[in-house]
């Protein structure tokens, strides 16, 4: 008999429908326990005499019938396991919504699943109930992020943005979102005013109350919002990390949410985007010390860096690069567990299986830096701004693009809600969202998947991206000054990488702190830089060597 112990299943009364039973019992194969399927329609005093055979630690019961046949089957199945002295096998049952409410009622069952239960709820109740409780049912919820994905495999946990534009909204929001039990970790968005000057307050620009997510002016706002989400599946919590003052907002967040995990950009969040007057270095300095701080507390890290590149249509080669400096430097810093964001459908006109080429090689070039010190965690999510306004097909967009992630093997979905190009998802469309995917993870788990990452265009891609970001990354080394030892995480190198045009964007144009230069189209799904004279494709080591020929000319004065 295997660690965990016997589980015993059989379908009762006159039910013959046993896909739901069998599905149990493989998930509890697959968390070691050993199982026995007893077979479909078995009387009350069959079971009976079976549990008194086998002794299991578990009986899984399924009836699909009417509620209205199965009390009198629940009152005799009571009687026999009391006549004959097997009180300590707990009991579990399955069937429909109406007969799992006379289960419930009949106070016979440890844990009762419908057809709305997911197998992340039936994994959990079998490993609690090798411990001898009945898991999250009983209150023990993963209070870190890694504990959460530790429990959550072979599926990914769940994420959403959610922010509405009164605290009242999103308190009540919050709150709802935790008792549907589908949502692992609820991501506060504030809005800008809040991300900027949260500790300015006579900067604030009450105007603009509300703009891009919600009003938060103090600690206790941030209590409010965890104290609301201290129920049904106790999610965890996190916030953006803000656009300023941004170590002070860290401390707060870590105190008042328990922040799950940090969000902060590389490059980002300042005169370069426009979301604070942060000059170009300062705040690569403060964000990387803000980095290490979080290291420093054991705290896990995503360096939301490389999206920020494709929203502004860089070519795919720099999103690339990006990634693989934003994890650099988190390992460099002290980050022990980090988070890995890939963000797909992005920008628009990416065909999927360039889509997935560029995510493979970014994986390749992030998850070679893996040691016993520093691992990273995959965080797939859907393009915001690849959302179509009609909501069935949005629906359809959602699903098709969850898929798509599906063969990276996420530890995280970060889920979009799919009205986002409509308007800000409320709470009812967040949880039916995350309920589309889990369906679409729950489906790959079951039946398997095509290995799309074998696909010869998909490899191909993986593999030119590798090769081109090594060449950008060879010129960010180049760009290092004298003394410099490690120029991927020297502040001053890779400012001025973005001030030469190594890193560039074309939505740069004119940006005080960038270049601007880089002209890039869509070319048979790939994002690609092209000679702005011309119009032609021009691939990465020739961009390179262009910038830093222009560059040695200006040192030299010719």
């Amino acid at each position: 008999m295997s660690g965990r112990g016997l589980v015993v299943g059989a379908a009762l009364g006159d039910c013959v429908h046993v896909a739901g039973l069998l599905h149990f019992l493989r998930l509890a194969e697959e968390e070691g326990y050993e199982t026995r399927f007893l077979g479909s329609a078995q009387p009350v005093a069959a079971v009976a005499e079976a549990l008194s055979r086998l002794q299991p630690d578990l009986l899984g019961l399924s009836y699909r019938l009417s509620p209205e046949a199965a009390r009198p089957l629940f009152e005799e199945l009571g009687r026999a396991v009391s006549g004959r002295g097997l009180g300590r096998i707990r009991l579990v049952f399955g069937g429909t919504g109406p007969v799992c409410e006379a289960a419930e009622k009949s106070g016979l069952f440890a844990a009762v699943f419908s057809s709305a239960s997911t197998p992340e709820d039936i994994r959990a109740f079998l490993r609690g109930a090798a411990k001898g409780d009945n898991g999250p049912a009983a209150g023990i919820h993963p209070a870190t992020l890694v504990e959460r994905i530790e429990a959550a495999r072979p599926y990914p946990i769940y994420r959403h943005h959610f922010g509405q534009p009164t605290l009242a909204a999103t308190i009540e929001g919050c709150a709802l979102l935790a008792e549907s039990g589908v949502i692992d970790v609820i991501s506060i968005g504030p809005d800008q005013n809040t991300q900027e000057r949260f500790f300015h307050p006579d900067e604030i620009d009450e105007s603009q109350s509300g703009a891009g997510g919600v009003p938060l002016r103090t600690a206790d706002d941030f209590r409010v919002l965890w104290s609301a989400s201290r129920r049904g599946n106790h999610p965890l919590m996190r916030c953006y990390s803000g656009t300023r003052d941004i170590l002070r907002m860290a401390r707060m967040l870590r105190e008042t949410i328990n922040n799950a995990w940090c969000a902060v950009p590389l490059f980002w969040y300042n005169v370069l985007d426009g979301r604070s007057d942060r000059a170009l270095r300062d705040s690569i300095r403060e964000n990387m010390n803000v980095v290490a701080w979080h290291a420093e507390q054991g705290v896990p890290v995503e360096v939301n860096e490389a999206h920020h590149w494709s929203l502004r249509e860089a070519p795919d080669a720099v999103a690339v690069a990006t990634a693989f400096l934003a994890a650099y430097n988190a390992k460099v810093r002290g980050v022990r567990h980090y988070v890995s964001q890939y963000m797909f459908n992005t920008p628009a006109g990416t065909w999927h299986d360039m889509d997935l080429g560029k995510m493979l090689a970014k994986i390749e070039l992030i998850e070679a830096l893996h040691d016993e010190g520093f691992t990273t965690y995959r965080e797939a999510r859907a393009g915001l701004a690849s959302f179509p306004a009609d909501l069935l097909q949005a629906k359809g967009h959602l699903a098709g693009s969850a898929y798509l992630q599906m063969a990276l093997a996420p530890h995280i979905m970060h889920v979009v809600g799919y009205s986002e190009a409509d308007h800000a998802a409320r709470p009812d469309e967040i949880i039916e969202s995350v309920r589309i995917c889990r369906g679409v993870a729950v489906a790959v788990a079951r039946g398997g998947m095509p290995d799309m990452r074998a696909a010869a265009a998909v490899r191909e891609r993986k593999e030119e991206l590798v090769a081109e970001a090594r060449v950008l990354l060879r010129g960010v080394q180049e760009l290092g000054g004298p003394g410099v030892d490690d120029p991927w995480a020297d502040p001053e190198t890779l400012a001025r990488s973005v001030e030469t045009g190594l890193l560039d964007a074309p939505h740069l144009i004119g940006n005080p702190a960038a270049c601007g230069r880089v002209r890039t189209q869509i070319t048979k799904g790939r994002c690609v830089a092209i000679d702005p004279g011309t119009g032609r494709p021009i691939s990465e080591r020739e961009r390179v060597a262009r910038v830093l020929d222009r560059q040695a000319r200006a040192g030299t004065g010719r």
